[in-house]
């Protein structure tokens, strides 16, 4: 094989030969960042090679070798981060799980995928991984990064994170032991996979996406070139480990550009960590900024009358001129002497509160953002964009040029990326990151590829006039009542998700008569308004079923309705009754995916009397749900829900008409 990395002079092909490359360019540039015991610890390009390559030569003297899969499961962690690249550096095959996933869901993935090894943050993935040993046969390692917990273990198949790194620090010592590893990282054409990232399950079982080592680096190059990152940039590694936007954003690009990754002291730190750092890229789904405008508004609920009156103001002059400001359009200059005051009262600090100070470039994904929420967060000054992605392209299928961004589209085409829409409205595609296949279901990989390899994404969709994507939902769940109206159930939930007292929704209405939804409210939000309202509860279950709640809830899905009456192709699709359901909608209920993606077809089935009951004209409906607690016993709990009626508004046309 023709030698293509790094030490022949050559591209580099993959994100070991980019280690290499970077140990060299950018030596003393930060490269990690990790807070640990209060304390930010860093390491540097020629610091973090030192670390992989011991890591990769002690994982090759257990036996880690060529197409071996080795799954890695925990929170942001540099270790485990290193083990990403130690293992392409051998050839081998990571495989990231989610680290909330419970044992039974990690389980399937590490069966699935065939893994030989695995390297765990602590004793919880140690415990989930033993208790499915059984169903895990080819498993035969464990290694951890946390060893609290895990004295008294039978340590036969159980290793110390530290002691695996220390004995490839020793092979280490040997010139030709270092030598060799280069040589086979620069030898890769890049033509073996780089990871197995399994996909979130919305639709069903996940499957498991092979991305070619070549083919990833490449959509990372484009995309790091597209937003001008470099060295100089810093993110926060927060998001989950499995999830193909941490793996793209963060790891592939951070190796392509040489910027600094930086891992959070633990997920409830992230907000003070955001701070701390200062990122000048950022990635977060739409749920991330709902739950940021929750906590804004929130807290302004508690500020001092002047402060609300302010907030109020500025915020209405932000809406009116600060998207405009932010794109370098026109703005009197009244406008810009009034945005000008509010950045100085009110826009920056509440940037800085939040830790976006320094952002340069923002992007949001992983499902649709309302378009609401996503102006507020640009109208402060904050360059958010959309892209649009799946994991089987790796990430980017569009996304938005600067200066270009709108709301209500996703952007044209990624660099490099070729899209259509096919005559069902399907949108497809075809890019420089696409998967290879899925892991073990050659099957699966067919009926997602059409004969000409464009991908099949299940997404319906259509080009504005300027080439922008724009996603209405997925194919199978837009429909249409049977008034003929359409019906496109993720843009109505995600009306609603804008007010910051609303968690989670599901609409309903598709060969319907009408719309209707399912509510759950954000716990947070509404038990600080019940408080400062003097309210008492005492569960979600309970705070849920109060009168003023549902008042509450009424208020905003009237206003919805309003705001839908607005839009022609969406005003038949307003909805005429609600519920605010008896619990939080949740993942390890099955509820929701690991991305916090809702499973449809499982809430119709697990809720069919709730959802007849918005339809048979009740009341109310008594029902009983099994939930499932921390620590994986299983309950059940009980309620009768209460179901309103709401008002639907004429269609704008209709006063056009009217009016004339």
């Amino acid at each position: 094989m023709q030698s293509t990395g790094i030490t022949s002079g050559g591209k580099p092909v993959t994100f070991p030969q980019y280690l290499l490359l970077n140990a060299r360019r950018f030596a003393d540039r930060p490269a990690m960042r990790f807070k640990d015991y209060g304390i930010w610890q860093t390491w540097n390009w020629a610091e973090q090679m030192v670390e992989v390559r011991n890591l990769a030569l002690g994982l090759k003297a257990m036996g880690l070798g060529p197409g071996d899969r080795i799954a890695i499961a925990g929170s942001n962690r540099p270790r485990l981060y290193w083990a990403f690249c130690a293992a392409q550096s051998l050839k081998a095959i990571p495989v990231p799980v989610y680290a909330d996933a419970v044992a039974e869901e990690m389980a399937y993935v590490l069966d699935n995928s065939g893994v030989r090894f695995a390297i765990v943050q602590d004793q919880e993935q140690v415990d989930k991984i033993q208790s499915m040993a059984e169903r895990i046969p080819l498993l035969t390692d464990i290694i951890f990064d946390e060893p609290r917990g895990l004295r008294d273990y039978d340590l036969a198949k159980l290793h110390d994170y530290e002691a695996v790194a220390e004995s490839g620090r020793a092979a280490g010592a040997d010139a030709k032991a270092v030598s060799d590893w280069e040589a086979g990282i620069a030898a890769s054409d890049g033509s073996e996979i780089s990871a197995i990232l399994y996909t979130s399950g919305t639709t069903g079982r996940s499957k498991g996406v092979m991305l070619g080592a070549a083919r990833s680096v490449k959509a990372a190059e484009d995309t790091a070139r597209f937003d001008h990152l470099d060295e100089h940039d810093e993110v926060l590694a927060y998001l989950p480990l499995a999830w193909v936007g941490d793996h793209y954003l963060n790891y592939a690009q951070g190796y392509v550009s040489g910027l600094c990754m930086s891992c959070p002291e633990s997920p409830d730190t992230v907000p003070l960590n955001l701070r701390e750092i200062g990122p000048t890229f950022y990635f977060a789904p739409p749920r991330v900024f709902e739950g940021l405008l929750t906590s804004v508004m929130i807290r302004m609920e508690d500020a001092s009358g002047l402060k609300k009156k302010l907030f109020r103001h500025f915020l209405a002059v932000a809406k009116a001129h600060g998207e405009k400001i932010l794109e370098g359009r026109p703005v009197p200059l009244s406008g810009r002497i009034a945005y000008w005051f509010g950045d100085k009262i009110i826009y920056g600090p509440l940037r800085n509160v939040l830790g976006f100070t320094r952002i340069r470039v923002a992007y949001t994904a992983g499902e649709a953002i309302g378009p609401d929420l996503f102006s507020f967060f640009r109208s402060l000054g904050i360059n958010l964009k959309q892209l649009y992605g799946q994991t089987e392209a790796f990430l980017y299928v569009t996304c938005q040029k600067d200066g270009e961004v709108r709301p209500d589209t996703v952007g044209p085409a990624a660099p490099d990326v070729e899209i259509r829409i096919a005559e069902s409205g399907e949108v497809q595609f075809r890019s420089p990151g696409m998967f290879v296949g899925y892991y073990n279901a050659a099957e699966k990989t067919a009926e997602t590829l059409t004969p000409d390899g464009f991908v099949m994404t299940g997404d319906a969709g259509i080009f504005d006039a300027q080439g922008h994507l724009k996603i209405i939902d997925r194919a199978k769940d837009v429909g249409k009542l049977n008034s003929g109206a359409l019906f496109a159930p993720k843009y109505i939930e995600n009306k609603l998700k804008f007010f910051p007292n609303i968690k989670e929704v599901v609409a309903f209405g598709d060969k319907r008569d009408f719309g209707a939804v399912m509510l759950n409210i954000d716990l947070t939000a509404v038990g600080n308004w019940a408080e400062r309202n003097n309210i008492s509860y005492g569960s979600y279950q309970e705070l849920a079923g109060l009168p003023q709640v549902y008042e509450m809830m009424r208020g905003h899905v009237e206003q919805t309705n309003r705001d839908l009456a607005a839009e022609p192709m969406m005003a038949g699709a307003q909805i005429k009754r609600f519920l605010v359901l008896h619990k939080e909608l949740d993942a390890d209920d099955g509820e929701l995916t690991r991305t916090q993606k809702v499973r449809r077809s499982f809430i119709d089935e697990r809720y069919a009397p709730l959802i007849a009951a918005l339809y048979d004209g009740s009341s109310e409906k008594y029902v009983e749900t099994e939930v499932t607690f921390e620590d994986g016993r299983k309950g059940m709990i009980s309620a009768t829900v209460r179901i309103v009626d709401v008002p639907v508004f004429p269609a704008a046309a209709d006063h056009r008409e009217a009016a004339e």
